[in-house]
């Protein structure tokens, strides 16, 4: 019997990528649709953090949903790995989190203090550096770049629509930790009202039904100190009450999913939402 060989995804590729802004460097992770050969059209792509979970969980559950372009345009599909040499846990609350925090956490890397607060730096490394590079390498549509994040990835997304919404056409955010660092995101998106007349994006929030309080539920599924639903509930009104002409936003609950089981049921509500093929 021959030794095992590892497991390839088809029709994907593997680049790695330096930060030098940052001195370090990230994988991204290209998965190309089926009609990628057969023709010169430009393909809309959908960009993902934490890779190395949500970049395989995508990948297939475009593939079924999508039905070969049926029900879903094609598209290219980026993952966003964490950096290089870094554990998961450490390189997203360094890259996704807007502020340093103030809660005192220990490093799952030995010797090295944990940071936060990098997320400004890792937006400009994937505007300066990764989104070139897409564009020079593959056939795609800038003007439709979707981003897709949960948990810190949805705080990173936050961080982008607030500082530059024009980066991404849309956004595909999962229970967002609006929580972070005393829910500066509030304060940030109120600067951003009292400076901008108009907030030009399309964005789509989704939180699982178990992500909030409920003590007498008797039910470990629901959270035990954060209302994660409220803290969405009051993002969207607020961003809903500053009647912005070039918003559009839709939110949704949904049923039976907690904060570890809900991306699969958001990405594939995201993606019907973002590329469903009209008829």
């Amino acid at each position: 019997m021959s030794e095992p060989a590892p497991y390839t995804l088809k029709d994907t590729e593997v680049w790695t990528i330096r930060a030098p802004k940052l001195e370090r460097s990230y994988q991204l992770y290209v998965s190309l649709p089926e009609s990628y050969r057969e023709g010169g059209r430009r393909y809309p792509l959908l960009f993902v953090t934490d890779a190395d979970y949500a970049f395989p969980l995508v990948r297939s559950i475009a593939g079924r949903v999508g039905r070969r372009g049926r029900d879903l345009e094609d598209f290219i599909l980026i993952g966003i790995s964490h950096a290089v040499g870094d554990t998961p846990e450490f390189s997203r609350r360094r890259d996704y989190t807007p502020t340093p925090s103030r809660l005192e956490k220990r490093s799952d890397m030995p010797g090295r203090k944990p940071v936060f607060g990098e997320a400004e730096a890792f937006r400009l490394f994937l505007n300066d550096d990764v989104f070139p590079f897409i564009a020079k390498t593959y056939r795609v549509d800038m003007s439709r770049k979707i981003y897709a994040g949960h948990s810190y990835g949805g705080l990173f997304g936050l961080h982008v629509l607030l500082t530059d919404p024009k980066m991404f056409s849309h956004y595909i955010l999962g229970s967002p930790s609006l929580w972070f660092d005393q829910r500066v995101m509030f304060k940030r998106e109120q600067d951003y009202a009292e400076a901008h007349a108009d907030l030009p994006a399309n964005l789509f929030l989704a939180i699982g039904s178990f992500e909030t309080v409920n003590k007498d539920a008797n039910n470990p599924r629901y959270s035990r100190n954060l209302d994660m639903i409220g803290d969405l509930q009051a993002f969207e009104k607020a961003l809903k009450g500053r009647n912005y002409p070039g918003l559009k936003l839709k939110s949704e609950i949904i049923p039976d999913e907690d904060h570890l089981s809900v991306f699969p049921a958001v990405i594939t509500h995201g993606l019907q939402w973002a590329l469903s093929v009209r008829r």
